[in-house]
């Protein structure tokens, strides 16, 4: 499964703000891999914000699809007008392991549900127009015997095929090269079996 993620390291947040009403509406996005990732980046956004009315959330911290390393909040707001739309943007967009904070700076004007829903909708989607993005890669491990003689030949055709290598062990008949194979492609070894006239094998 391919799918893309925020290319953003480890420290880094993706930061979008909108003001509606005197109302400041201020989204910031991680990349989120886990539950912990999107823990630190509402930590840091509170920290930075200590003043503001609302810190209201959301995150897929996994792929797109994910049933259980989500989340959203609407951390006070009237319930459903934050979190959950803050969420279904981010579901729409087809990104996954992201993280969302919304913080809200009330302006004295109510916006009302629809209002504030349109408000989080619309700042997080102003967010990930800008994101940069990379595109994740799930995989499976394969391990690969070739000869010596075979092993640059079989690095250069598993680099064709989008699968690096991930772990090389010298014996002393041969070399194990670990693949990290995409796990949406169908694993064929033909072409390269054929390459090195067959000096090749699959380990379990």
């Amino acid at each position: 499964m391919r799918y893309p993620i925020p290319k953003l390291a480890e420290a880094d947040v993706h930061v979008a703000e909108i003001e509606i009403e005197r109302s400041r509406f201020i989204a910031w996005i991680a990349h989120a891999p886990n539950v912990v990732g999107f823990d630190t980046l509402l930590a840091r956004a509170r920290s930075a914000f200590p003043d503001a009315s609302h810190h209201c959330s959301a995150f897929i911290a996994g792929s797109p699809g994910e049933q259980n390393a989500i989340g959203f909040s609407d951390d006070g707001e009237p319930g459903g007008t934050a979190g959950r739309p803050m969420f279904h943007v981010l579901e729409g967009s087809g990104f996954g392991q992201i993280g969302c904070v919304v913080t809200r700076y009330f302006g004295g004007t109510k916006l009302g549900t629809g209002g504030l829903a349109r408000a989080y909708s619309q700042v997080v989607q102003q967010a990930l127009e800008t994101l940069p993005s990379v595109d994740f890669v799930e995989r499976r491990v394969l391990r690969i015997k070739v000869g010596f003689a075979g092993e640059a030949e079989a690095r250069a055709w598993f680099a064709e095929q989008d699968a690096p290598i991930e772990n090389v062990d010298y014996t002393s008949d041969g070399v194990t090269l670990t693949v990290g194979w995409p796990s949406d492609t169908t694993i064929d070894l033909a072409p390269l079996e054929a390459r090195l006239k067959g000096n090749i094998a699959l380990l379990d």
